[in-house]
């Protein structure tokens, strides 16, 4: 099943086309399990349990275009360490959409923080090579861009999910994964990010008073 411009299944359209709203699709979530994000990803050495506390400051990244070979999506709970200046009125945590990739390659990427006045800045893999990445997974609360996706599974439980091994979301919780994804004029607004491996050919970092 492939669709153009096409939003995560049973998510809200925002102004913009192919905009998807975490916050309002999370509201047919079911989230279970303990407050803290477990996500077991592969890495070179073996499979590993990555449980760590984000930092609760949002990072941007953009691309002009993301293919990705085995594509699975959930939602989570991330929480910040105790005592977390930035924990605001969300009591340290974050209820957050996981997007895990086996294998994904990304052109002219840009990821950006705002640090207050300026913009930590990294670009990579805009010039002619893309970047690259293996068991990549990312927690984000807003997703945009015009996707596509072959074979796709939608309403899957989500502990049950295949396409990235050692991947998997708690029991009961809304999942949908597919064998391919691809996504152009993609925008996330992220809380953490892990791979097993991150090729940024091209790398450039640097403070810069605009953002991504």
């Amino acid at each position: 099943m492939t669709s153009e411009s096409a939003e995560t299944a049973g998510s809200a359209q925002t102004a913009g086309e192919g905009r998807v709203s975490w916050r309002r699709l999370l509201a047919g979530f079911a989230v279970t399990g303990s407050a803290a994000a477990v996500l077991v990803v592969l890495t070179a050495q073996g499979v590993l349990a990555a449980n760590f506390s984000v930092s609760g400051m949002a990072f941007t990244v953009t691309a002009d275009r993301l293919d990705g070979n085995g594509f699975e999506q959930f939602a989570t709970l991330d929480t910040m360490a105790p005592d977390s200046p930035n924990a605001g009125d969300t009591g340290g945590q974050l209820v957050l959409i996981v997007s895990a990739i086996k294998s994904a390659s990304l052109t002219n990427l840009c990821q950006s923080i705002n640090l207050g006045g300026t913009n930590l800045k990294l670009t990579a893999g805009d010039n002619g090579t893309p970047v690259t990445a293996t068991n990549l997974v990312v927690d984000s609360d807003l997703l945009s861009g015009d996707a596509s996706f072959n074979d796709i599974d939608i309403g899957q439980d989500a502990s049950t999910l295949t396409r990235v091994p050692g991947v998997t979301g708690n029991i009961g919780v809304f999942g949908q994964q597919a064998r391919t994804v691809t996504i152009t004029h993609l925008r996330q607004n992220n809380y953490a990010t892990t791979a097993a491996t991150f090729k940024l050919a091209h790398l450039k970092m640097s403070f810069d008073p605009d953002g991504c």
